[in-house]
């Protein structure tokens, strides 16, 4: 039997960028939907970030099934800091990919390298069940694709 809930559903994952027009043609390249975009600022956001003078451009996308979202963040103030390495690999501690279900893989590889995006290793095949693989998109932005076969 469980126990309480300690939750209702995963909302949205957040990522900061710096080229916020960039960010959003990639993953509207992807086949997300912009919901809404607004600036954001005030007391509120300073303690929730526990930074001060916070001002960011904030863009919120969601998946064609209103399901997933993604919130795409501009720090105007304080500046935004840069991880190390700027393109980290797969393998780096922390959030590396979200993984995103298509049609048709190769299109949507197309579609990305239109964007800038570049495929981090290759295409691969899991036994009878999906073609998946990792592509690298603006900001080294990883994203994780499956095509599911039969």
């Amino acid at each position: 039997m469980l126990g309480p809930m300690a939750i209702q559903r995963m909302d949205h994952v957040g990522i900061v960028v710096d080229d916020l027009e960039a960010a959003v043609a990639f993953f509207v390249e992807l086949g997300m939907e912009p919901e809404g975009e607004a600036p954001i600022e005030g007391r509120w956001v300073d303690r929730i970030n526990a930074l001060d003078g916070v001002r960011v451009d904030m863009v919120m996308l969601r998946t064609p099934d209103g399901h997933g979202k993604v919130e795409l963040t501009k720090f105007r103030s304080p500046a935004a800091v840069s991880a190390e390495p700027a393109v980290a690999p797969p393998n780096t501690l922390g959030l590396r990919n979200i993984m995103f279900a298509v049609d048709d893989i190769d299109d949507v590889i197309a579609r990305l390298r239109t964007r800038g995006a570049e495929l981090v290793g290759e295409v691969v095949q899991y036994e009878d069940f999906y073609r998946l693989c990792y592509v690298r998109g603006p900001e080294g932005i990883i994203v994780a694709l499956a095509e599911q076969l039969g």
